[in-house]
């Protein structure tokens, strides 16, 4: 807990000048506080016995200093709202940065094993109640801490028994109160698992909901909503027990350290051991002893909620990505687009069947090689090796005899282009789409990438053209007209090597064909693989490579058709 407490603080550092006078600020404020009731002592006690017109000017004089000291108060309490909130939102900004960069940092293993609406929440709704936590945590404690002390100090000079009568009961409350503190951490953070679970489950419904409607399974996705929407609110339930035990308590508590002070006061009042103005002194602070006990209280809850959402967020941050680039690892350049695979094997993770074992096959520069075999023998999995969206186990990969772990990320994706068969077209126009491939292109070069791709007419005709949004993942467009637009993406790339994954499975036979002559034009002079199940894709290809259980081997691809008929 030490360490993630010192990470969380380490948040705070671009934005120290702002901490501190929030600090100032907030200790001005308890500290103003503590002034109104010796006031009132004051006045109470000293002005009875004064002449009338030397009392009322006193009197004045007093109002008019505390009217001050409350103007003073006004502008702290301001500068702690605002400031205290600007710089929680500017560290919730750093952290959402960096969770967020994090993310891409890590490999497809990870994101196969996660489910997105939890990643969502860890984005959002966590970091919120951590920059909650950053803001008003110190200035509660710094508050509290002022106003306890200083109401103890001030309590103590004036009656050291009624004082010590008064807190007989805050040792029985610190007890009371730890017992229910590792109740609430453990269930705010299964809190954050459910609301996780939530939230995958409508990501996964809306993203999928063309297939819930064409099923007419409205209810059947309804039914499992409410599943994880259920165990989220048994398990805020659980949480609400603690903390309504938890907030009961403590106030019945405060309550009876004013009874405490009432009874023992007044017993002491009649024996003239005490005065009325030392009384009504006492209750008024014994007041603003409770208030920050209660923001105490207030912040109890809320560390749970922001330290358990820290926990959440570190564990993402401590994964270590998997793929990542070697000590000294170099760009990639002047690729001429030569592929090796030398005795390659992968698994996914430990305790998994392995893949494939042992693949070895070269592909030549511009070579254009065709991927057939059985469902989920293997054939994605092997050309996502060559970009390292997954890391081998075994053996080695190369361009241009270059070992593609040898070489930076960047420049090894820069020169690859892959065109998948489920087409992922970002929510923006026409235009930003195409961009995507090269952010640095002209738009002259981005017409040039969808008249190359066939996709320059169809996009005329669109309302806008160009600039017309594609909605949610493209859904305005047909599967041709989406897979045609990523076609251009990778033309405007321009890269040396391309991957074609099924790219026209799902298209019909003219859009297939039309995609087709798109993809032919961009594999001229390219190191090409294509995975595909329909004979026609890989008509073109120099050698098939055929995957099977115990291997691969290479065929011409006149003999390979020989050999299906």
């Amino acid at each position: 807990m030490k360490k993630n407490l010192k990470r969380l603080a380490a948040y705070y550092k671009p934005y120290k000048g702002s901490f501190w006078l929030d600090m100032i600020c907030a200790i001005i404020s308890a500290g103003i506080a503590l002034v109104i009731p010796f006031a009132v002592r004051y006045v109470v006690s000293n002005l009875v016995n004064l002449p009338e017109s030397q009392a009322v000017t006193n009197v004045i004089i007093t109002g008019v200093i505390l009217a001050s000291l409350i103007m003073g108060q006004f502008v702290c309490n301001y500068i702690v709202a605002y400031i205290g909130h600007v710089m929680g939102a500017r560290i919730e900004t750093d952290m959402r940065r960096d969770i967020f960069e994090h993310y891409q940092k890590l490999s497809f293993s990870f994101f196969d094993e996660q489910k997105t609406g939890a990643l969502l929440s860890r984005v959002t709704s966590d970091l919120f109640d951590i920059t909650e936590l950053l803001h008003h945590g110190p200035e509660i404690i710094v508050i509290s801490v002022i106003r306890i002390i200083g109401a103890l100090v001030i309590m103590l000079t004036m009656n050291p028994w009624l004082t010590l009568a008064s807190f007989v009961l805050v040792p029985f409350m610190i007890i009371y109160a730890f017992s229910y503190n590792n109740k609430m951490k453990k269930a705010y953070k299964q809190n954050r698992v459910k609301i996780g679970d939530v939230n995958a489950q409508v990501e996964d419904s809306l993203s999928g909901v063309r297939v819930v409607k064409s099923f007419a399974n409205e209810d059947v996705e309804n039914n499992k909503f409410q599943l994880g929407n259920k165990a989220f609110l048994k398990a805020k339930r659980e949480t609400y027990k603690y903390m309504g035990g938890y907030n009961a308590g403590l106030k019945a508590f405060t309550a009876m350290m004013t009874i405490v002070v009432m009874v023992v006061g007044g017993i002491m009042i009649s024996q003239n051991a005490l005065s009325v103005a030392d009384m009504l002194a006492f209750l008024l602070y014994i007041n603003i002893f409770t208030e920050p006990v209660k923001q105490l209280v207030d912040f109890t809850e809320m560390f749970q909620n922001g330290y358990s959402g820290f926990e959440r967020f570190v564990e993402i941050m401590d994964i270590d990505p998997d793929i990542k680039d070697r000590k000294g690892a170099k760009d990639l350049v002047n690729v001429k687009g030569e592929v090796t695979f030398d005795s390659v094997s992968f698994n996914y993770g430990k305790g998994n069947d392995t893949v494939f074992n042992d693949i070895s096959f070269n592909v030549p520069a511009g070579g254009y090689y065709a991927i057939v075999g059985p469902s989920g023998i293997g054939k994605t999995t092997l050309v996502s090796l060559i970009p390292r969206f997954y890391e081998i186990d075994d053996g080695s990969i190369r361009i241009d005899g270059m070992d593609i772990r040898d070489v930076t990320q960047k420049s090894l994706r820069n020169n690859i282009g892959v065109v998948q068969q489920d087409v992922y077209l970002f929510m923006g126009t026409v235009y930003e789409n195409i961009l995507y491939g090269r952010p640095d292109a002209t738009r002259e070069e981005v017409v040039e990438a969808a008249k190359n791709a066939n996709a320059h007419d169809f996009i005329m005709q669109l309302p806008n053209g160009y600039d017309t949004d594609i909605g949610q993942r493209g859904v305005k467009l047909s599967g041709g007209q989406k897979q045609r637009l990523s076609i251009a993406r990778v033309f405007l790339k321009n890269p040396p090597i391309l991957i074609f994954d099924e790219a026209t499975s799902a298209l019909d036979n003219d859009s297939e064909k039309i995609v087709q002559e798109s993809m032919d034009r961009l594999a001229k002079n390219r190191t090409t693989f294509v995975i595909a199940h329909r004979l026609s894709t890989v008509r073109n290809a120099q050698k098939i490579l055929v995957m099977t259980k115990d291997g691969i081997k290479q065929e011409e691809t006149e003999e390979f058709f020989e050999s299906v008929g």
